[in-house]
């Protein structure tokens, strides 16, 4: 093998394995990170702005109406913390002489792991499996004549189950948009 092809290999990142993922999403901060960056439509954004972002979500004020030094807390976390450990995972690029974040490739692979259900929230599996039993006691309720669902045409039940799916896939969708990563306004807490 050539001392090329070396160099190559040792500089392609590694894959993040679940626990690396799970341990570096932890941090609300590195999480606002990425949020800001995917909102941004540049390649590359300036350490400030992206400073006076977190600082504004974390301290829920104006970056402008904040102290200096608050926002100096969450630029030295991120200089020296949160960016390095980013970067470090292939997640962002960080170039620390120039002041500038970019996301990789790589961030599109974590929100797959950002998708969770609140305490007080059914999963979504446990959603579609009910509207699938919904779904077979209607079809056994035509099947025998049961009033009023034996009453109802071949169409019109099967435009009932139609729209209980999709009205629940809508509301799914608009559920999964809010939790991703960079939609637009400040990140949930």
């Amino acid at each position: 093998m050539s001392v090329s092809k070396l160099d190559e290999e040792e500089l392609e990142p590694e894959e993040l394995n679940r626990d690396e993922v799970f341990e570096m999403l932890s941090n609300q901060r590195r999480r606002w990170v990425l949020h800001y960056l995917k909102q941004q439509n540049e390649d590359r954004v300036d350490l400030r702005s992206l400073v006076d972002s977190v600082s504004s979500w974390e301290y829920e004020t104006p970056a402008d109406e904040l102290p200096w030094k608050k926002r100096k807390r969450v630029y030295t976390s991120l200089r020296q913390s949160h960016l390095p450990r980013l970067d470090e995972s292939g997640v962002i690029e960080y170039d620390r002489n120039r002041g500038e974040v970019a996301l990789t490739n790589e961030a599109r692979k974590l929100q797959l792991y950002l998708e969770y259900v609140p305490e007080d929230d059914i999963p979504w599996s446990h959603c579609y499996l009910g509207l699938s039993g919904v779904s077979a006691a209607i079809t056994a309720l035509a099947w025998y004549p049961v009033y009023p669902i034996g009453e109802l045409s071949a169409v019109a039940l099967g435009a009932l189950v139609t729209a209980m799916f999709g009205l629940s896939a809508v509301v799914h969708t608009y559920h999964s948009r809010r939790n991703r990563i960079g939609h637009q306004g400040p990140p949930k807490r």
